[in-house]
């Protein structure tokens, strides 16, 4: 017998998967990887790596359907410093939206914040252009 009877385990539950998503690219790309493997799938990490990819963070990204939750191939480019979520999810509107990006981004001149507006989630420059508020998914840089 490996465990007395009295030893209980203990199963860590994933209550984030955007935020474990983030935090395994994180990982993979201050450790030099090339690509990681992302699982469980779900459609909000999906729109937030499309949202990068289009901003040249990431590389292209595979979808693989294993009859379970479903997992993602990420092709790493080395280019993403930091990337995360912002939890809880506050409402930003329009006008109240260059004070978050200050506060959230190093400069004007690089990376994004992510919303999840009625028109999808989109980056703070589409959600600009779009004339729309939303919630504040997460960001990178």
């Amino acid at each position: 017998m490996l465990f007395p009877p009295s030893f209980k385990a203990t199963i860590m539950v994933c209550t984030n998967v955007l935020a474990d998503a983030l935090k395994s690219i994180n990982n993979a790309e201050k450790s030099g990887k090339c690509q990681v493997p992302i699982r469980p799938c779900s459609k909000a990490i999906i729109r937030f790596l499309t949202v990068m990819m289009t901003n040249g963070y990431i590389g292209e990204f595979e979808i693989i359907e294993d009859h379970r939750a479903g997992k993602i191939v990420v092709n790493l480019k080395g280019r993403s410093n930091e990337c995360g979520v912002i939890s809880p999810r506050f409402d930003v509107q329009l006008k109240d939206l260059e004070k978050g990006w200050n506060n959230l981004l190093l400069s004007h001149q690089f990376g994004s914040i992510v919303l999840t507006t009625s028109s999808g989630i989109v980056d703070h420059e589409e959600a600009r252009f779009k004339d729309t508020g939303g919630k504040i998914l997460g960001f990178f840089f």
